[in-house]
Parts: C-alpha cells; structure tokens; sequence
C-alpha cells in the first residue's frame, strides 16, 4: 500500500481515513477537494488534471477521492489500493448533515477559502443534498470500476460498516 484511493459517498469519512493512514503509513495526504476548489466561489482549479497527473506519478500518497471525472482514470490507473467506504445512507447521512450544520455555524474555512451557509442549502450541490442523490450512482461506479480489468491489479478492501474500517485501520 504505497498508493491509496480511499473512495465512498459524500460523508463516509474517506477524509478522516486518508489523514489517519498518511500518518500511519507515512504517506503523502492529498485532499481531493482542496485541489478541485481553487478558490473564493467554489472556483475550480483550471489546472487540476496537470495537477493531478504530478501528484499521483509520485511514489507514495493517499487521495480521499472516486476522483471528478477529468483525473478519475488517471488516479486509479496509477493506485495500488484502493480503500472503498461503501456504507449505507443511513450512516452517511447523519455524519454529512452533521458536518454541514458544524460547518455553516462556525463559518469554517474549508477548500479554497469557502465556507458552508446557510443559502448553500438550497443549492443541489451541497454536500448534504449532493450525498444523498449522489449515493447510488457513486456505488454503482465504484463496483464497475473494481472489477474493470484496465486498473489490476488494484487491490480492494471493501468495508461496508465504520466498525469493520476502524478494525481493519487498529490491526495496521
């Protein structure tokens, strides 16, 4: 494991696992969203599939992200592992509405300057809506892409409770 896909829905906690196994395994933590938001206005980064393409020739890092489908294949033709948090929407949806709500009331700064408020909940891409319609979709993708004979051979650890990921990440 020197090249990691921790992938999953929108609050599945890929995040918080990309940064606990960066730690562990000493590996170079990039945060997906940070690169694809640029800046102020949820701008997109003009450059992020140059970006991207110089991150993952290195030879060690851990990336929280399916990946936007401009650097998808990229990421997951050059990936060793991929780390897939395939829980339910009632245990996502919990986690990513509390963090929203956390979010838009300390006015945090998240990627590139940005902050949840309380009218980007009205939007279809907040995080919150954006989990719950994308759910489907990203698990259909992530199972397709699993057995595509183009990225072996990946190895895939498939964990479908927060239980069986937290026991797996002890025993490392």
């Amino acid at each position: 494991m020197e090249r990691i896909l921790v992938v999953g829905a929108t609050g599945a906690g890929k995040s918080t696992l990309a940064r606990t196994l960066s730690g562990r395994l000493g590996l170079v933590y990039h945060e997906m969203d940070a690169l694809y938001f640029s800046g102020p206005d949820w701008a997109v980064n003009q450059q992020l599939t140059k970006d991207v393409s110089q991150l993952v020739a290195g030879p060690h890092w851990v990336i929280d992200s399916i990946g936007s489908p401009e650097v998808r294949d990229l990421m997951w033709e050059r990936a060793d592992t991929v780390i897939w948090l395939d829980y339910a929407k009632r245990v996502v949806m919990p986690r990513v509405l509390r963090r929203s709500v956390r979010r838009t009331v300390t006015r945090e700064v998240i990627f590139g300057g940005n902050r949840e408020t309380w009218r980007g909940w009205l939007s279809r891409e907040h995080p919150v809506r954006w989990s719950w319609s994308q759910h489907a979709g990203r698990r259909r993708e992530v199972g397709r892409r699993t057995v595509d004979p183009r990225f072996n051979p990946l190895v895939t650890l498939h964990f479908r409770h927060p239980d069986d990921t937290a026991a797996w990440v002890r025993s490392l």
